[in-house]
């Protein structure tokens, strides 16, 4: 999607749900006071860094407190508006913000922060050919209750065959999403594990067995890969006749 559209698409949403944004801004203010809203760097396009707002759904300094950035669902440091803004996805209306900026697009991978595009293997810095997105192929594939490298893997193959129709498809699961609440939370195998880089630099050192990087099966990727896009995948595969014996 070109950028005039897309800024003007992000200018009309925020216009339309600027109700919701004032309620929660309220609700926010009333609990847990300041800030309202939360500003973190992440990596965007090329891997420059940019500041991606959010509604603050936490205790303030909740990154210095017990698991840092992860968040999991009955987080004690998620407040009780909080808890519902997160549910709803009010929090992420700020980065329609980035989007009219151009730091970032209403389809792409999400972004992520520097210490996790430093675990990148090469194929997975192809994340970063494109702006990062409100909305993304593993958004609606599952979100934060993906295992990272899964999650990562459907980004990559979103960037090797992102297109209108795409994007306009992946708006519209998004849609579903936002009623269902499905993904809000990594659970037990989603979510990125911090550990160190290994020294060869192409697949980082997760910290636990139980935090190795799965695959997905090719059942589940068949499901996660549109028909045309699955019909060229296998044109390419399909051996030529002066190769066969």
């Amino acid at each position: 999607m070109s950028r005039l559209p897309e800024r003007a698409l992000a200018l009309t949403a925020l216009g339309l749900s600027s109700p919701l944004l004032a309620v929660a801004v309220v609700a926010i203010w009333l609990e847990s006071g300041r800030p309202i809203v939360y500003r973190q760097l992440r990596v965007g396009r090329g891997g420059e860094p940019f500041e991606m707002l959010k509604l603050r759904t936490m205790v303030a300094g909740a990154e210095s407190m017990g698991p840092g950035i992860a968040v999991d669902e009955g987080d004690p440091r998620i407040t009780r508006a909080g808890a519902v803004i997160r549910r709803l996805s009010l929090d992420e209306l700020p980065n329609l913000v980035n989007v009219v900026r151009g730091e970032m697009a209403l389809v792409g991978p999400r972004p992520t922060i520097q210490t996790q595009v430093d675990q990148y293997t090469a194929r997975q810095r192809r994340r970063l050919e494109v702006r990062p997105g409100i909305t993304g192929w593993a958004q609606v594939n599952g979100r934060a209750s993906l295992p990272w490298h899964e999650r990562i893997e459907l980004d990559v193959w979103y960037v090797e065959h992102r297109s209108l129709r795409l994007d306009l498809e992946i708006l519209l699961k998004t849609l579903g999403l936002l009623v269902t609440g499905h993904g809000i939370y990594r659970g037990e195998t989603g979510g990125w594990r911090p550990g160190p880089v290994s020294p060869v630099g192409e697949r980082p050192a997760l910290d636990a067995p139980s935090d190795l990087p799965r695959a997905a099966s090719p059942a589940s990727r068949r499901r996660r890969i549109p028909r045309a896009g699955r019909r060229r995948q296998w044109r390419r595969r399909r051996p030529s006749p002066r190769g066969r014996s």
